[in-house]
């Protein structure tokens, strides 16, 4: 997935009211950006981390600026929770994900369940069908660890329960964390910061739901999929 190009470098002031971030640009221009990620960005939202921007020109927008980039020591981290369905739609695409190829058909934002959407759901294996919820991740709190979520998510686990629902159904379902940061090679769950996520992880995987994790690659250019990660499933 491409970027918007050409991202602005700056320098984060503040995070505040979940969707917006004060920034100084190189210039030295002090802008207000939409930040495009309703969780807590634990290491994240850090006064004095470089940062990149897009500007839109649409005059439509009150926020010109949008925040997409947060620059670490250990690399580049995608904030923008808009991105991952768009990732995995093009991977899905060009069968970039071995563990569901070959899609013949899929279709995003489908109805299903109760009062729920599905991200994508896909055609395979003679009409059976296939439920992927796609989750968002940047949590990091040191090693090589990536973990979801942030804080707890009343919406996350209702789709846990929903997917469940679906296997029960007799068809597949499967929850795909997407990392969009280069320096981790696995992932677990936050149980400390969100048992009740955790606990629902615990029992979707138990009634038979699946769980995948892959990594990105990300410039200032792109941010695609890149490898599958190893997967620790919650003990408590």
């Amino acid at each position: 997935m491409h970027l918007p190009s050409p991202l602005i470098r700056g320098t984060l002031v503040q995070r505040y009211k979940r969707f917006l971030a004060d920034i100084t640009l190189e210039n030295g221009e002090l802008i207000t950006a939409h930040c495009a990620n309703p969780g807590a960005m634990l290491g994240l939202n850090m006064p004095g981390l470089p940062v990149y921007v897009s500007k839109s020109d649409n005059p439509k927008r009150r926020l010109k600026y949008s925040l997409e980039l947060v620059e670490l020591p250990t690399g580049l981290v995608g904030i923008n929770t808009n991105y991952p369905n768009k990732i995995v739609g093009e991977a899905l695409s060009g069968n970039a994900i071995s563990e569901l190829s070959p899609v013949d058909d899929f279709r995003a934002e489908v109805k299903y369940g109760e009062n729920s959407r599905i991200d994508f759901l896909l055609n395979q294996d003679a009409g059976r069908k296939t439920y992927l919820e796609v989750k968002n991740v940047h949590l990091s709190r040191g090693g090589k660890q990536a973990e979801f979520p942030d804080c707890e998510t009343d919406r996350g686990v209702k789709h846990l329960k929903e997917l469940a629902n679906m296997v029960a159904n007799g068809h597949r379902a499967i929850n795909l964390y997407l990392i969009q940061r280069t320096d981790c090679d696995h992932f677990s769950f936050a149980e400390d910061l969100a048992p009740k996520y955790a606990a629902a992880a615990k029992e979707a995987h138990t009634a038979g739901v699946e769980f995948l994790c892959y990594d990105c690659q990300i410039n200032l250019e792109q941010i695609c999929i890149a490898s599958r990660l190893p997967i620790s499933m919650p003990t408590g």
